[in-house]
């Protein structure tokens, strides 16, 4: 116990470990002066009932996170499991991620994509380090549930659940 060293995480092998967590997809949506932005994130869970947060943790890269920062309210649209069409386009930098995609603004404003499992509406609680990503605690204000669908999945590398071909 009282060794101090760190070994050295190969990202590849961690990638490659943490993809056997299935997670669901998520896409961050806003309506910005200039129209509705938004992005795609994997990385959401429940945070807390009391009270009501959820965690999301864009890339410090994203380029539209600092933008939705700024606007401080903002949705979470969780997908459907025929929507990785969505999930896709949302991914993509210096595109119009809104082209022909349908949607309703949340009594706050922000874009509820049509056909989502679910949304959650919500306004930036606070914000953490989180290595290449930032964590994002949000205070939901809104938000609804479709039990008629299911969601869509992110599991080694692929959308939906990847079966073993030797199992």
């Amino acid at each position: 116990m009282g060794d101090s060293r760190v070994e050295v995480i190969d990202p590849r092998v961690m990638r490659d470990v943490l993809g056997h967590f299935a997670s669901g997809v998520t896409v961050v949506t806003a309506d910005a002066d200039e129209g509705p932005i938004g992005f795609t994130c994997q990385s959401f869970s429940s945070l807390s009932l009391d009270p009501p947060l959820v965690a999301l943790a864009p890339a410090r890269t994203s380029r539209t996170w600092p933008r939705l920062r700024d606007l401080g309210r903002f949705c979470v649209n969780v997908l459907a499991e025929d929507q990785a069409g969505l999930s896709s386009a949302f991914a993509r930098s210096g595109v119009d991620k809104f082209a022909g995609v349908s949607w309703r603004p949340s009594r706050q404003g922000s874009p509820v994509l049509d056909g989502v499992v679910a949304w959650l509406d919500c306004t930036l609680w606070a914000e953490y380090d989180g290595g290449d990503h930032t964590i994002v605690a949000a205070r939901v204000l809104d938000l609804a549930a479709d039990p008629q669908r299911r969601p869509l999945l992110f599991h080694r590398g692929r959308y939906g659940l990847v079966e073993d071909a030797g199992a």
